[in-house]
């Protein structure tokens, strides 16, 4: 037996006795150690994958250094089993003959699922892809198993494929499936961030394994076997490899931060690690503060209408001008707008617009604690309208009697609900608004900072600007909106770039830079918008202008979207002019139509599904498939990816376009209720294939928040 088969054979015999150890005791009583960021942005031992995850919807950072390396990762638990990883690597003097300087920045995505979870004498397990669209530098899958084996104490053992299975590899177990898994296809240079689905799981493979000791609250020690060889980079001569054995020590400083510390490569290198986590489910300060609701009055306290007055038998007419004013300034208090408010018999109708909320449930609840003030006592029906720039969304009866009995009940907020009449604002019965006087035109506007963030450019890690924002906008009647938006720049280096468009398709993205390079001064939108609605469950949307940086033109969107339904189908219709990079009010010369009909899905539990398909602005065809995940407290965490009918060498680098979306509620942070917040779309690299417009004020998102399921979702906060 050679040394490599006996130190595999030792491994083995090792772990099987520490898995025995794990036999005699009862996993369900020991206290596992916390599964951390590993060196390479994942959840893992030191630079190995463990088969545990990290808590649901917990979002970890992290930089890491050593010699020629920096690694910065982003990791997201996106749901109980699957992880999720996009990793942003400087190798320095990595590929002289290849890169003008030497150096490969490299992006790449891993993905993890566990699908057997540890019992009481069985390990979990776990399978993943790393950097499965890349460009092969860490391209690598395993398999791998994890058990609690005493307080504390975590063994993992697993096999790997490809970088992974490049230290002591042995021939590939799944060949006796098929010849074909015994080697392993090259990466071509064209092929870079393809997904290379006949590279997994093939060639050589490898063993590894390692422990993790929790030895305090806040240290953490670890020592693995690692499979990884370090091939390449040891072949450019940027990494010192002597052996498998890597250790580390984890500190966690009860705030999120972790500092990390690991000699790797068999006690040649060492690297530090800077980390922080957090859970995006767990706000980082106190909740709701904001201002305490009104209570319900009792009707015996409710004022009387007096003359002037008297209800309609024909149906809702508008009700006096004095009651509008009270009714209009609670609202106002309320952070809520009313826009018409029509009396019946024994039911009130009022329109609002909201601004402020992201629940509209606590909207609704807000506005029906407010009626209670105004409206006489012979008014025992209540109905609030939700609006979307204008166009009536979801109607929302509310019986005045349950409003009264249910305000201090425990489950007060629910049994509400259970006997609300959600429907569609056009549906037959829904009285129609009338608006109140002064509501129209309506003006807005806001002077404030701006900030962009570039991260992971092909030339520079994080790239920037910020600066003074102007924008204004009027609804000159419901749905009829004019609005502008101006930016000057104050600081920032997205514009220092020197590498020019380099595509083979018409430049409909890939010199983006050079409208940042143009001018400080930007009009980033001058639109003029009508949203209507042609018929109960469907809305219309219709903008033309100045519609981003770099397109203007026109643009068409019809939705159905029924009120309770998780289904919605839309279709768009566009004409884009390209702008000039001074972006005035010139054109150049390069006009497109294009345009997609699209599937939404509300798979519940905050998975909501995409599809997008048609034409794009480079006038190829296609399809971008996306799923979020989305969170009551207004995060969204998503990926997509678009696939056309350009070739993947002719799209260039990447190979077709993909990236992760991740969205801030403002709220999240300051504890106030605000609708507003920033993101960002973390992509590999930015191309010409598979662009699209970026028009304002999709209908999709307008409308489904005032619906269900997201509605009821947040139901819970409708006495707040």
């Amino acid at each position: 037996m050679g040394r490599r088969q006996l130190r595999a054979s030792a491994w083995l015999a090792g772990g099987t006795a520490c898995l025995g150890f794990a036999v005699s005791g009862k996993a369900q009583d020991l206290v596992a150690p916390r599964t951390e960021m590993s060196f390479m942005g994942r959840p893992g031992i030191v630079e190995m994958p463990v088969a545990t995850s990290q808590p649901d919807a917990q979002m970890s950072l992290g930089y890491m250094q050593f010699d020629n390396v920096s690694r910065t990762s982003l990791s997201f638990q996106a749901s109980n089993r699957l992880s999720g990883t996009f990793r942003y690597s400087i190798l320095e003097g990595f590929d002289e003959a290849r890169y003008f300087d030497g150096n490969r920045y490299d992006r790449s995505f891993d993905i993890g699922f566990r699908f057997i979870d540890e019992g009481q004498y069985r390990p979990a397990f776990a399978v993943g892809l790393q950097d499965f669209t890349g460009t092969g530098v860490y391209s690598a899958e395993y398999v791998a198993a994890s058990k609690t084996v005493a307080d504390g104490v975590r063994l993992t053992g697993g096999i790997g494929w490809g970088r992974l299975g490049s230290h002591d590899s042995f021939d590939n177990p799944l060949g006796f499936l098929n010849s074909s898994f015994k080697t392993r296809p090259g990466l071509g240079g064209n092929e870079a961030g393809k997904v290379q689905f006949d590279q997994w799981f093939r060639g050589p493979a490898a063993l590894f394994g390692g422990v993790e000791w929790q030895a305090t609250d806040q240290l953490q020690l670890n020592v693995e076997y690692s499979s990884d060889a370090y091939v390449q980079e040891s072949d450019a001569d940027i990494f010192d490899y002597a052996g498998p054995l890597n250790v580390s020590a984890e500190y966690q400083f009860g705030n999120g931060i972790g500092l990390s510390a690991a000699v790797l490569g068999g006690g040649t290198t060492f690297s530090g690690m800077l980390s922080y986590s957090f859970n995006v489910k767990t706000p980082p300060g106190p909740l709701d503060r904001e201002a305490a609701p009104l209570p319900v009055a009792p009707r015996s306290a409710a004022p009387e209408l007096g003359s002037g007055w008297s209800p309609s038998a024909a149906g809702p007419a508008p009700a006096p001008a004095a009651l509008q004013e009270r009714a209009a300034a609670l609202l106002d208090e309320q952070g809520l707008r009313l826009t018409s408010l029509t009396l019946a018999r024994s039911s009130a109708t009022l329109y609002i617009v909201n601004d402020r909320y992201p629940a509209v449930a606590e909207a609704i609840g807000r506005a029906a604690r407010a009626m209670t003030h105004v409206l006489p006592p012979g008014i025992g029906r209540i109905t609030i309208v939700t609006q979307a720039q204008g166009m009536p969304v979801t109607s929302v009866t509310l019986e005045r009697s349950e409003l009264e009995h249910y305000e201090t009940d425990l489950d007060g907020a629910w049994n509400i609900y259970s006997t609300a009449q959600i429907e569609d604002a056009e549906a037959p019965g829904v009285a129609p608004p009338v608006p109140v006087p002064g509501s129209y035109p309506y003006f807005e506007y806001g002077l404030g900072l701006y900030a962009i963030p570039l991260f992971f450019d092909v030339d520079e890690p994080v790239r920037g600007e910020v600066g003074l924002q102007l924008g204004a906008g009027v609804e000159t009647s419901p749905g009829l909106i004019f609005s502008g938006n101006l930016r000057q720049k104050i600081a920032g280096n997205i514009d220092d770039s020197e590498r020019p468009p380099n595509s083979d398709l018409p430049h409909v993205r890939t010199d983006t830079l050079l409208y940042y390079q143009a001018t400080d001064l930007e009009m980033t939108h001058l639109t003029a918008e009508y949203f209507f609605r042609p018929g109960e469950n469907v809305y219309g949307r219709f903008t033309a202008g100045y519609l981003e940086r770099m397109y203007g033109g026109a643009s068409g969107e019809v939705l159905w979207k029924p009120v309770d339904s998780p289904l919605g189908l839309g279709l768009e219709l566009d004409y884009a002019v390209k702008r000039d990079f001074d972006m005035g009010f010139g054109f150049q010369d390069y006009d497109v139509a294009l345009g997609f009909a699209s599937v939404y899905y509300d798979f519940q539990n905050g998975y909501v599904g995409q599809v997008d398909a048609g034409r794009y602005l480079a006038g190829d065809w296609g399809a971008t498939f996306s799923l979020d995940r989305e969170f009551d407290n207004g995060w969204r965490v998503g990926a997509f990816f678009t696939l056309t009918d350009v070739p993947f060498d002719e799209f260039g680098e990447g190979s077709f376009d993909k990236g992760i979306v991740v969205e801030i509620p403002i709220t999240w942070l300051s504890g106030q209720p605000s609708k507003d917040g920033f993101g960002t779309t973390l992509r590999p690299v930015t191309r010409d294939g598979g662009a699209q417009l970026d028009v304002r004020n999709r209908l999709y998102d307008l409308v489904r928040r005032d619906q269900e399921p997201d509605l009821g979702d947040g139901w819970g906060r409708f006495w707040r």
